[in-house]
């Protein structure tokens, strides 16, 4: 389901730049997707790049947007900058202001308009995943991407959700789910081992690098019948992915959801419905 509105479009004679924002950018596979999509779609002026903007030695995301001719129509937004693409936005979609969190900029006539794609992406990555839709789910982490995560569970009918953190759960995310209507609950990630069995769907939004204590046997892990989302899609498989694995569950890398995001983002930069099987086909190429 694609809530947000396409953006304007225009004349294939025009040059149409768009971009992949964040820090750091250079791991992003956000251009694979949409060179692909322009290509089959015969977008010959349009152009996709990655721009390292938000970390400490780069330009801030406000300062980025300032510096932007009226070819720019669309931008996708990563982390660290997700949040603040909502302050710089002279309009936000609804998806956007319930997640509180935006992965996309579309050039508008007022400005530019946030939007959310990342719900839509989780929506289809679990709807084609074929898994029942449990009654209660399982979010390691609590950040930008869980508050996606919470949307989208809310969307396919999820009651519950609880949060495996280390501290506390973000106030904000904790928002996003009570408005979702979701009944929410917290968990210490540091002995997810014990308690994971207890769900038959996982979503992880850890970040790479962020490090669990797991059996190498997959002692704990939901097992089989049991589904892992890990959103991460570089340096695959990461640990958590081998010890879902090696206990039988079924794993998912953030690849899928990126495809479907992306396609989404397409759809909305260039008005065109975006070629889903030609960029599936480049991503797994790389």
């Amino acid at each position: 389901m694609l809530t947000d509105p396409p953006a304007d479009t225009s004349s294939d004679e025009e040059l149409c730049r768009a971009a992949v924002l964040g820090s750091p950018i250079a791991h992003s596979l956000s251009p694979v997707l949409h060179r692909a999509a322009y290509r089959a779609l015969g977008l010959s002026r349009w152009t996709y790049e990655r721009r390292q903007v938000g970390g400490p030695d780069d330009p801030s995301l406000a300062e980025f947007l300032s510096g932007l001719g009226p070819q720019w129509r669309g931008l996708s937004v990563t982390m660290p900058v997700k949040e603040t693409a909502l302050a710089c936005a002279d309009e936000v979609t609804p998806v956007a202001e319930l997640v509180g969190a935006a992965n996309t900029l579309i050039r508008s006539r007022e400005g530019w308009r946030a939007a959310n794609t990342d719900v839509h992406g989780l929506v289809r990555t679990l709807g084609e995943s074929g898994i029942a839709t449990p009654r209660r789910a399982l979010i390691l982490g609590a950040g930008a991407t869980a508050r996606a995560a919470c949307v989208a569970l809310a969307e396919l009918g999820v009651s519950g959700v609880d949060f495996a953190v280390r501290r506390q759960v973000r106030e904000g995310t904790s928002t996003v789910a009570d408005r979702a209507g979701l009944d929410t609950g917290v968990r210490a990630i540091d002995e997810l081992a014990s308690y994971a069995g207890e769900y038959t769907l996982i979503i992880s939004t850890l970040p790479t690098g962020v490090g669990i204590e797991l059996p190498a046997d997959g002692t704990g892990s939901p097992g089989p019948g049991g589904l892992l989302v890990d959103v991460v899609y570089g340096g695959w498989p990461t640990p958590l992915a081998r010890w879902a694995s090696a206990g039988g569950a079924r794993v998912l890398s953030g690849r899928e959801m990126l495809l479907h995001q992306a396609a989404a983002q397409v759809q909305l930069m260039t008005g065109r419905e975006a070629p889903l099987s030609q960029m599936r086909a480049a991503l797994a190429a790389v």
